[in-house]
């Protein structure tokens, strides 16, 4: 056991936080298993949940002198680990791309190799599957992916993949992981870390808010599911959310849909100069910069976390990865999946049979909100003893704390009611027509968590502040 390691999600949660046990009243209902898993998603879910609202108080409190009593339910906690699988729009060409793209996902699966182990080649966006199958020499098709995974030797296609910067990774168990450098590193580190930056003074919020995070601004330079969750929380609680992307980058639309409730979003290129000043002066008004790239992709643009607090002292830059910030893997792209064969969890959702992948996209989505935990906390650091800070989580490190949780016994095939999750299933109109999706998870006494914008396609908006 080391020194992260206890005996449940939210007090592991509470020791990052660092300030002693919480006070409010808490609320948490149900138990695991709600999926078919003996994983603890739905315990683990709602005490992220929990975790969130803890630190949604610290800054309420900070505001107003108040806290909040805070309530979640568990199966629908671990009904937000798979949100967009309850996501319903009347748009058969958007449904038809994300037909393709779970398409993609059926030859994204771990496949036998000549030396006995399994090998899961990631092929999610286009660009990346092009990479795979120019070493493998196949065509895009599951059965000639498999016929050419079986002819290499696990960790040397693993190599392979990573030379060409590729997404693929050998399939391991949670033992051979932790004994692993790159496991043995992340272990030794916090789920969630929280390094101060820069020197600024303290910066007290507005008296007197009508939510908790009414006036705070976040750039949200992110994609796909971890990183857009962590903005979209912090929109839950009242931020302004500007969600900034290039009309070049992929996007898988259905998590854009799933994702983007609570936001605006803005086109812009960062690799031109004067877009990339567009930005420099949102940030001059800004309270977190989001990003969800590989470590060093930003340092080439002018946008490290240094250059962005000398820009912009007081800022919090909240990044997400597969793989971590330091360390043999912190170097390579990775996904959901990735994360999932790395550390174990996929060699042992397998049981007795091939490595399968959870029923739920659990990396993912607690990466998001354990973000958004993160950037709360920094928050409330900011405004008590000021500084710029980065907050820093990684799929892998979310996939290592769901394994700390214990196991349960389940039943296959078993599934989230639909009729547990009415309570917080969502119509609202949007650009694209009427959408049926789930809302908020956590509870609060006082500033229920919800949403002001719908959700919309992306480069609908300026690139500007809402008006205060």
């Amino acid at each position: 056991m080391n020194q992260f390691e206890v005996a449940r999600p939210l007090d592991e949660l509470i020791t990052v936080r660092d300030r002693g046990q919480p006070v409010e009243n808490i609320s948490c209902k149900g138990e695991d298993p709600v999926l078919a898993s003996s994983f603890r998603l739905g315990r683990t879910a709602a005490d992220v949940q929990l975790a969130i609202g803890i630190a949604v108080n610290d800054v309420w409190e900070v505001r107003t002198g108040r806290r909040q009593d805070l309530t979640v339910q568990v199966p629908q906690a671990a009904a937000a680990l798979k949100s967009y699988t309850y996501l319903d729009l009347d748009r058969p060409e958007i449904k038809q791309q994300f037909v393709a793209q779970v398409g993609r996902q059926k030859i994204s699966t771990p496949h036998p190799t000549k030396d006995g182990r399994y090998f899961l080649p990631h092929m999610g966006l286009p660009h990346l599957a092009d990479r795979i199958l120019t070493i493998l020499g196949c065509d895009f098709e599951l059965e000639a992916v498999q016929r050419a995974v079986a002819e290499w030797d696990a960790l040397e296609l693993e190599d392979a993949v990573a030379a060409a910067s590729g997404c693929g990774a050998m399939v391991r168990s949670e033992a051979e992981w932790l004994a692993h450098p790159h496991g043995q590193l992340l272990a030794s580190k916090a789920v969630i870390e929280l390094e101060k930056i820069g020197d600024a003074p303290s910066q007290a919020f507005s008296a007197d808010p009508a939510r908790p995070l009414s006036g705070v601004r976040v750039l949200d330079l992110t994609r796909i599911l971890a990183g857009p969750t962590c903005a979209r929380t912090l929109a839950e609680h009242g931020a302004d959310v500007l969600m900034v992307t290039a009309a070049s980058l992929p996007q898988t639309s259905w998590f854009v849909l799933d994702t983007s409730h609570g936001k605006r979003t803005t086109f812009l290129d960062l690799k031109a100069p004067d877009e990339r000043a567009t930005l420099l002066a949102l940030l001059a008004d800004a309270d977190v910069f989001s990003q969800g790239y590989r470590p060093g992709a930003m340092d080439k643009l002018g946008l490290s976390p240094e250059e962005m607090a000398a820009h912009r002292p007081g800022i919090i830059y909240t990044s997400m990865n597969c793989y971590g910030f330091d360390g043999p893997f912190a170097d390579r792209a990775g996904w959901e999946q990735l994360a999932q064969t790395v550390t174990g969890i996929a060699n042992e959702q397998g049981g007795d049979e091939p490595p399968r992948i959870l029923p739920a996209a659990a990396c993912d989505y607690l990466t998001g909100y354990l973000a958004a935990y993160g950037t709360l906390l920094a928050m409330h650091r900011r405004a008590t003893e000021g500084g710029s800070w980065h907050v820093k989580a990684s799929l892998c490190q979310s996939g290592m704390f769901l394994q700390r949780q214990g196991r349960v016994d389940y039943e296959q095939g078993i599934d989230i009611p639909t009729s547990v999750v009415d309570d917080i299933r969502l119509s609202t109109p949007t650009p694209y027509g009427q959408m049926t999706h789930l809302g908020p998870v956590l509870g609060m006494s006082e500033t229920q968590p919800h949403w002001v914008h719908p959700s919309s396609p992306l480069g609908s908006h300026a690139p500007a502040w809402e008006v205060s």
